[in-house]
């Protein structure tokens, strides 16, 4: 059984996100509010009646002093209430029962009915019970009444613990309500912003993620617009140096196959055509035949080698051993070799030599004769007779340059970048007729960057083709 999985875009993911975040801080902050609000509330209701308490101890102790004790208030709650009643006031109607004027309604402003009457009580000197509240908690709050110095007696207070009265628990839930129409509108505003955030931050993402999925589909010309310089946007031209990248390598693999196939074609078809012509009788088995397609076979070994070889270039998987070697020694070979060629072909060589007659180098000497071996052909090939190549060799203190320059036919400057891909060739010269497959310039790069050198091509001064090799000598070698 599969599990269950939900399945949540990214978009609403960060939307909910951001929206549950605001929702908590708006409830965290409104209830922080709330709490606030109602201890503020309530220590300026017990503040405003720690004054009123202040206020009756010198009536109290003019009372006291007029009546020479406190008995004249024991068992009469009319005479007490009337003593603590706010001055200004009118006197509590004569109902009888001696009810208190907040127990019947009152007299008393809605704002003096905070019930301090009922939470007041008289204490003698002796703190023993006079009149007023006689449940006196723990909590109660002590004033004394003092008398030429001395303690005649207490008002005892028991503080207020929760709103009451009818205005001020009005007030309360008034400024309930409100927070709560604050916390909604801040909910609301956090999901507009919310909304917002998601839709500026993941609007790239998604196009970059549309862009992605058609890549992968294979639309190699699928790009992303940049729109921004932030960390979106780097991604954005990463995205479009990557579809560029895949494009020209899919280009190159399109343009490889076709190549190579008729590369391969060429030979087998002639090799096909003599076999069939010996075969009919058309043509004799004779050695000049048989050499025919001994070259067509050799044509198509070589091709193949060079694949070969080119397939390990571009993997590193060529072994260089690099040791000292002297390449003055190394391209004296190299031209050696090919003397008779060129000398046959009607090509003259010059060479040029450093001063000290040596060129010591870190490189792999198989490989060095190699790129010589490529260069070397690729003149000899593509240079016409008569004709001549210029070699250079120059020792300088931290690399070793190398120059071919042949005579025409030269490579037009639009094409000399092109120069060492695979199977480029100028058509217009040189050509296939040659024999030519175009992997040896390949081949050589990829030898040269693996040596931690430098290649270039450019017109030569005879009217043929320049290129310069640079390879970084080990420092010190002198």
């Amino acid at each position: 059984m599969r599990p269950f999985r939900l399945n949540i875009g990214i978009t609403s993911k960060l939307f909910l996100a951001i929206l549950l975040t605001c929702i908590v801080v708006a409830v965290a902050v409104s209830a922080a509010g709330r709490y606030s609000f109602s201890q503020g509330f309530l220590g300026y209701l017990n503040e405003q009646e720690s004054q009123r308490v202040e206020s009756l101890r010198p009536v109290l102790a003019r009372a006291y002093q007029e009546h020479g004790g406190w008995d004249f208030l024991r068992e009469r709650p009319r005479a007490w209430f009337g003593l603590i009643r706010p001055p200004g006031l009118p006197p509590p109607p004569d109902a009888g029962g001696g009810a208190p004027p907040s127990s019947r309604g009152g007299n008393l402003p809605e704002s003096e009915l905070t019930g301090l009457n009922l939470r007041l009580a008289l204490l003698d000197a002796q703190k023993r019970h006079v009149i007023g509240n006689p449940r006196l908690s723990q909590a109660a709050q002590l004033k004394p009444i003092e008398v030429d110095g001395a303690a005649v007696g207490w008002i005892a207070m028991v503080p207020f613990q929760e709103v009451t009265t009818g205005a001020a628990m009005q007030f309360q839930e008034q400024q309930r309500k409100t927070s709560w129409i604050i916390a909604g509108l801040a909910v609301l505003l956090a999901a507009l912003v919310a909304y917002l955030l998601a839709q500026m931050f993941l609007a790239p993402v998604k196009r970059i993620a549309a862009s992605t999925h058609r890549l992968a589909g294979g639309d190699y010309d699928s790009r992303v617009n940049v729109h921004s310089g932030d960390e979106l946007g780097r991604l954005a031209e990463d995205f479009n140096r990557l579809a560029n990248t895949l494009q020209r390598n899919e280009q190159l693999r399109r343009a490889f196959m076709a190549d190579v196939s008729h590369e391969l074609r060429t030979p087998l078809a002639a090799l096909k055509a003599e076999l069939e012509a010996v075969e009919d009788g058309i043509r004799p088995l004779a050695l000049s035949t048989v050499a025919s397609l001994q070259a067509q076979v050799s044509t198509l070994g070589k091709l193949v080698n060079d694949l070969y070889e080119l397939s390990l270039s571009d993997l590193g998987a060529l072994s260089y051993r690099k040791v000292r070697a002297d390449m003055v020694e190394i391209l004296g070979l190299a031209v050696d070799a090919f003397g008779d060629r060129f000398a046959e072909k009607g090509i003259r060589m010059q060479l040029q030599l450093p001063a000290g007659g040596r060129a010591p180098c870190d490189v792999d000497p198989d490989r060095m004769r190699q790129l010589l071996y490529n260069l070397l052909e690729n003149s000899l090939r593509y240079t016409d007779a008569p004709g001549t190549l210029d070699i250079r060799l120059a020792a300088e203190a931290n690399s070793v340059g190398l120059v071919f320059e042949d005579s025409a036919p030269g490579v037009p400057d639009a094409m000399l970048p092109q120069l060492f891909d695979r199977f480029f060739r100028a058509e217009q010269s040189r050509s296939r007729a040659t024999g030519g497959a175009g992997l040896g310039l390949a081949i050589s790069r990829n030898i040269v960057h693996a040596h931690q050198g430098q290649i270039h091509a450019a017109a030569s001064p005879q009217g043929g083709l320049r290129i310069e090799v640079i390879l970084p000598r080990t420092e010190g070698i002198k």
